[in-house]
């Protein structure tokens, strides 16, 4: 059985010349609460037959609720995170988190009260310089901070 594979795009920019990457905190009662390694890439699943970089256009749209930046992309590769497969590629873009308009997903809460409630994918998102980001990114993702940083990637077309 294939493991899940999840795609994903990671905004960066240069702000006061410092590489800046934007994050998305994870929504829902369980990360409310939590800071470090609560924040994530938008990203999601990959359905079968999708292009994984078709995937990460969709979710990009659906998690954040504006259209992907123009530009080229940057191949971060992938890693494993938990049980499941991670593709992320980088765009270089502005993109003011006050825009952000994010999708929701369903959950029964509280916990067996059989009452569901919306909560947001994403509950806020910021812009994190480099050091900082590796400090409060979900752990397996760190590694694509690291590639961004170092240039272990290739470019190629959006």
């Amino acid at each position: 059985m294939a493991r899940l594979l999840s795609a994903g795009l990671l905004l960066h920019r240069v702000a006061d010349g410092r590489r800046e990457v934007l994050l998305g905190h994870l929504g829902g009662p369980f990360w409310a609460r939590r800071h470090e390694r609560a924040w994530s890439i938008p990203k999601g699943v990959v359905e079968a037959g999708e292009d994984p970089a078709d995937a990460a256009r969709r979710e990009f749209l659906e998690e954040l609720g504006v259209p992907v930046p123009d530009g080229p992309w940057i191949d971060l590769g992938q890693v494993r995170q938990s049980k499941k497969d991670v593709r992320v590629w980088a765009v270089e873009a502005d993109l003011d988190p006050s825009i952000v308009v994010p999708g929701t997903f369903d959950l029964e809460w509280p916990q067996g009260s059989g009452t569901m409630q919306a909560f947001p994918e994403l509950d806020r998102v910021e812009w994190f310089g480099l050091p900082d980001a590796a400090e409060v990114i979900v752990a397996a993702q760190a590694e694509f901070l690291g590639r961004l940083e170092r240039g272990d990637a290739r470019t190629v077309t959006s």
